[in-house]
């Protein structure tokens, strides 16, 4: 083990950091990352319609409205969650607002530091909406359900996974095998 990981090791082990790998080569491995990839790449489509070169001058401003959207599990953006406040789009710098006039140069370090405490709370919040909002979900999926009832010898088909077909039928390898006995 190389001397920079063994102490990366022992620094996560000390903090209580648990670290999770994931790969470039396989986003499947992060469902998180996967979403948030999906609704990037369907912006970037909407944006460039044929001209498909032009998306990396078009990223920047995707990634910060992606930031700066509210989640809909959560109902925070994820800028919110990070810092604690909303974000200040350009368009609302140069105009006159409430935010902007009553900005004291001097008192800012402590509001800023008042509302990092905050985060802690809001970030609960989240995940309480995030959990009710997995509930929903699941219950919406549970109630299509139908319940299978299987007796012993019975015959039964069993779906065929990917890895069990034969590469050389291609789509139209059989998708169910058997039947077999319960």
């Amino acid at each position: 083990m190389a001397p920079s990981s063994l102490v990366s090791l022992c620094i996560n082990e000390h903090l209580k950091i648990t670290h999770k790998v994931t790969s470039v080569e396989h986003p499947q491995a992060n469902g998180q990352a996967k979403a948030a990839n999906k609704v990037i790449l369907s912006e970037l489509q909407r944006c460039l319609y044929k001209a498909k070169g032009l998306w990396v001058k078009h990223l920047p401003n995707i990634l910060w409205a992606y930031h700066c959207s509210p989640q809909s599990s959560t109902r925070e953006t994820p800028y919110q969650l990070m810092y604690g406040i909303d974000a200040m789009i350009l368009v609302k710098i140069g105009k006159p607002s409430l935010r902007r006039n009553s900005f004291d140069p001097f008192e800012n370090p402590l509001s800023l530091r008042v509302v990092l405490d905050l985060v802690e709370e809001i970030k609960e919040q989240a995940c309480m909406r995030q959990a009710a909002c997995k509930q929903r979900v699941a219950r919406q999926y549970n109630s299509k359900v139908r319940p299978h009832d299987l007796d012993e010898n019975d015959l039964r088909w069993q779906r065929t996974r990917d890895a069990r077909k034969k590469k050389e039928d291609g789509k139209l390898a059989p998708n169910w095998e058997g039947p077999f006995w319960i």
